[in-house]
């Protein structure tokens, strides 16, 4: 980003707040579920050009008492969405998935925390089981059922039948382990499955799927560099191969058709792409531009 003689921009590259806590009044729905129940709790949202789905995401959480969304250069309105939805919003130039999640902790007014993607909509059932829980044992946390869509076909079979994520947890015992892809909380103890569940529109389409997962091999191949984790070619098509069936056969992929089988595809894509970037040589430089690398609209979750 070329910050010269732009002292905003500046700001923003050194990751300082450039919008701060934004308030507006809340429309008449949000402000009826705010009154219904509210928590302690502090929904965070990471966001790079989010504006498609924010504003139902913000909606769904309405029960938490502040709702903060952490972004880092939206050109969309997404920045106006939040504000107009009454949620507080904070700059930070990107640092990654696991750190950039992290920092948003970090800026929370509460202990408590729900995390969700700017694509994550939490269903009712989920919302008032919250308003219900226990808050009182910091070493609590809990994990949501996650429903994925392509477009607006939800993907019942294969890899993310049973997708459980942890979302809500208490910062004094949990965090975010700091990985440049595939973030996930770390807690002190297992989570419990909170009843009903957050759907999860990740892609617009089938080539939106693949070519995501051609976007992080770079990520992923540079994350094996730094571990210096060993490949062999002759694995190549054997770990292809067992992805696929196990992704597309083994676990029902080929019910949900075409669809599925893209599913497992991208898959495959995701267990060989980053092993032979390996071995050609080319993860020590997707090690070095890794930093530089801006997060896609939706994040994809594997």
């Amino acid at each position: 980003m070329n910050t010269s003689g732009n002292p905003a921009a500046a700001d923003f590259s050194a990751g300082r707040s450039l919008v701060g806590p934004c308030v507006e009044p809340s429309s008449p729905g949000q402000t009826d579920r705010l009154s219904a129940c509210t928590r302690p709790i502090t929904a965070v949202i990471i966001t790079l050009n989010g504006a498609t789905h924010l504003g139902r995401v913000l909606e769904s959480v309405g029960l938490c008492s502040e709702r903060l969304v952490l972004d880092s250069g939206s050109t969309d309105g997404t920045v106006a969405l939040a504000c107009a939805a009454g949620a507080r919003v904070e700059q930070q130039a990107f640092l990654g998935y696991g750190l950039q999640k992290q920092h948003a902790v970090q800026l929370a007014t509460h202990d408590w925390i729900l995390s969700l993607d700017d694509d994550e909509v939490l269903d009712p059932e989920a919302s008032d089981a919250i308003c219900r829980l226990d808050l009182s044992d910091p070493l609590a946390c809990w994990s949501i059922r996650r429903r994925t869509f392509i477009g607006a076909r939800e993907m019942r079979h294969g890899p993310w039948k049973n997708d459980c994520v942890l979302r809500l947890f208490n910062r004094q015992t949990a965090a975010f382990k700091p990985l440049m892809v595939h973030e996930q909380v770390q807690p002190q103890r297992p989570p419990q499955l909170l009843p009903g569940s957050v759907a999860h529109y990740s892609y617009d389409n089938c080539c939106d799927l693949l070519a995501r997962a051609l976007r992080y091999a770079p990520l992923k191949a540079g994350l094996m560099h730094a571990k210096r984790q060993r490949v062999h070619t002759w694995m190549l098509p054997l770990r292809g191969l067992a992805t696929f069936v196990r992704c597309y056969y083994l676990q029902g992929g080929w019910r949900d058709g075409a669809a599925g089988f893209a599913v497992a595809l991208s898959r495959v894509i995701d267990a060989t792409l980053p092993r032979t970037m390996l071995l050609l040589g080319e993860a020590d430089e997707a090690t070095k531009s890794s930093a530089d690398q801006r997060h896609e609209k939706h994040a994809s979750r594997k």
